[in-house]
């Protein structure tokens, strides 16, 4: 039987980068994806914003032109334009992406299986034993540590008996080229419950791609008829007559925020797994990205050390305290069910307080919080403080260390 120290389940976003981490830092670490290839069934427009590009070292090559514009329109088509004197948002060429970070996971040491399901897995005396089929075969490995990096309805967190996503919306777009550029690269926005329920329909255009779709409750619309019928309204924003379809994709989005229970001795959730998606704009890509920045540290802390200490960095509670006004703000949009309130909640929108609020919405650098390196540590240096107080000795004698 094979054994790793860690077993990461699915290479979407967020799977890819705490890959990369860990193998960096020489875990000896298996990613493993039930596609063959990662080009196939992406499932995020991959809207990438300001923060990300600040902050991380993306390649400028799987990305298209920077976007400055964004209109909003209400139900009416009333609409509200909104300009920033930086680039905020790309669009990632997202199956480009993908393959690029996995040939960093592999260069790093990683090691790739795809065409891989996961079938399950069981609690054992150093971590888990993983249940998988590989090319139609059954395979077990040993894991020291397990990551739930399969997506908003985990399989992986279900068995570790993490806390799981029960609010979503579904989205559905489809993606066309050779589509002219009117004006600068610019996001659509529409406020319209008839054809997205509880969330927005969107055209992002920015001279590579034009993405067009619809997200809502899935209760309360068909994501199909809806794109069909959002579609034949846009003629006079983006000219899709002589465009070529190339892609049409669609998926589950959480919405809850970030899940509370979020990690144990055996694995932890990151991605759309951990709900790490804001709850008002349904963001997820930079949440992702920062998500699996802090499991990864928090992963070579706790194997390193087997201090459970150091778990604590990692808890989804303080994290869910932090989106406590965005989840307002969401519960409150999906009780406005009518246009109606909508057409009056826009009329605010016009005003300057209301303009500075969408601005905020779009152009701030709100996500997911950050957390420093250092916070990994000192999570286990205030549990060490509390023994001492308690007992007049540390649980353990090992240094903390931060790397």
């Amino acid at each position: 039987m094979q054994t790793y120290d860690v077993v990461v389940v699915g290479a979407g976003l967020a799977g890819l980068q705490c890959t990369r981490l860990l193998a960096g830092h020489g875990l000896r670490v298996v990613l493993v994806d039930r596609k063959q290839s990662l080009e196939q069934a992406v499932h995020t427009t991959g809207i990438f914003v300001r923060r990300s590009f600040d902050d991380f070292a993306l390649p400028p090559a799987c990305f298209g032109p920077p976007i400055r514009h964004v209109s909003l329109y209400s139900p009416h088509r009333r609409c509200l334009e909104l300009v920033s004197p930086r680039d905020e948002f790309r669009i990632a060429h997202m199956g480009t992406l993908y393959t690029r970070l996995l040939k960093d996971c592999r260069a790093a040491g990683a090691e790739w299986l795809p065409a891989t399901s996961y079938l399950g897995s069981d609690a054992s005396c150093e971590g888990s034993l993983v249940h998988l089929k590989v090319d139609g075969e059954p395979r077990t490995v040993a894991a020291r540590y397990l990551v739930a990096a399969d997506g908003t309805n985990s399989r992986v967190a279900r068995d570790l008996g993490l806390s799981l996503n029960t609010d979503w919306i579904v989205g559905l777009e489809e993606v066309f080229h050779d589509v002219p550029l009117n004006g600068p690269p610019r996001l659509h926005c529409f406020l319209d419950h008839r054809v997205a329920p509880g969330y927005i329909a969107w055209i992002a255009e920015d001279g590579h791609s034009v993405h067009v779709g619809v997200g809502g409750y899935p209760a309360k619309f068909q994501p199909s008829g809806a794109l069909d019928e959002f579609r034949s309204t846009v003629g006079s924003i983006v000219q899709l007559r002589s465009a070529r379809l190339v892609d049409r994709r669609g998926g589950r989005i959480p919405l809850g925020g970030i899940l509370p229970n979020l990690v144990n001795e055996r694995g932890l959730s990151i991605g759309d797994a951990a709900g790490a998606v804001s709850p008002l704009t349904a963001g997820g890509l930079d949440p992702c990205l920062r998500l699996s920045e802090l499991a990864a540290k928090v992963i070579n802390q706790f194997l390193s050390t087997r201090q459970r200490s150091h778990l604590e960095a990692y808890d989804g509670r303080q994290f869910r305290r932090r989106y406590l006004v965005r989840r307002a703000l969401r519960t409150a949009f999906s009780y406005a069910a009518y246009n109606a309130v909508l057409e009056a909640g826009f009329a605010v929108l016009n005003s300057r307080p209301g303009h500075l609020f969408a601005e905020r919405v779009f152009f701030g650098r709100g996500s997911f919080p950050d957390v420093l390196t250092s916070d990994v540590g000192s999570a286990a240096a205030r549990s060490v403080a509390k023994s001492v107080a308690s007992t007049g000795k540390p649980q353990n004698s090992q240094t903390i260390s931060v790397n």
